[in-house]
């Protein structure tokens, strides 16, 4: 049978378009659904969402300092260690009090209880949440993975600022305390280590 010439003006019935549509949209949930993790933390990061830290270069802190207010926070700090990570992990000082712009160093301290080495990896947020835009760290051992030794003890530097723009945003105006808060992780390949040592060690017993 042959084929008939499509009416001049015709389209394609409503659920097929609706079909191609939605091949469509699945088809970009699946790209995006790649790029979404790194997509994610740099948005937080440029933000602040999530209580998300920001990181500070040289010419950024000197800015900063060069603007230091009158405007005081107390910052408290907390830690805390995953169940699979064997460190004692705390703050060397519970609060500061510090001026926006200016800096201040604080020092947390880490201990291996294990004994074999143990790598780590800290996560890290401030409440309330929206501060975080405006807290910026200039060093911070959080920013690399930690190795400690057995019974190795350590004394792990924070370097950070209150970015003095905090003052212009009316939405933070009631905000004195920022709280900065750590979580150490065991390391996913120090993990996988122990774990495929620990199976060694129970097929040779």
């Amino acid at each position: 049978m042959s084929r008939q010439p499509l009416p001049e003006g015709y389209r394609p019935p409503r659920h097929g378009r609706t079909a191609l549509v939605l091949a469509g949209v699945v088809a970009g949930m699946i790209g995006l659904t790649y790029a979404s993790v790194p997509l994610y933390y740099l948005f937080c990061a440029v933000t602040g969402l999530g209580g998300t830290t920001q990181r500070a270069t040289d010419d950024e802190a000197r800015v900063a300092a060069a603007a230091v207010s009158d405007r005081e926070f107390t910052v408290r700090f907390d830690a805390q260690t995953a169940s699979t990570l064997p460190w004692t992990f705390k703050p060397e000082q519970r609060q500061v009090t510090v001026k926006a712009g200016e800096q201040k160093l604080v020092f947390f301290k880490a201990a291996n209880d294990a004994k074999t080495p143990v790598t780590g990896r800290a996560t890290f947020n401030v409440t309330p949440l929206k501060s975080g835009q405006y807290f910026v760290k200039i060093a911070c051992f959080c920013f690399d993975e930690q190795t400690l030794q057995p019974g190795q003890s350590v004394d792990m530097p924070v370097l950070f600022y209150v970015d003095p723009a905090i003052s212009d945003d009316r939405n933070l105006d009631e905000v004195k305390t920022i709280t900065l808060s750590y979580t150490f992780y065991r390391d996913r390949d120090d993990t996988a280590d122990a774990a495929a040592h620990a199976s060694r060690a129970t097929t040779t017993n």
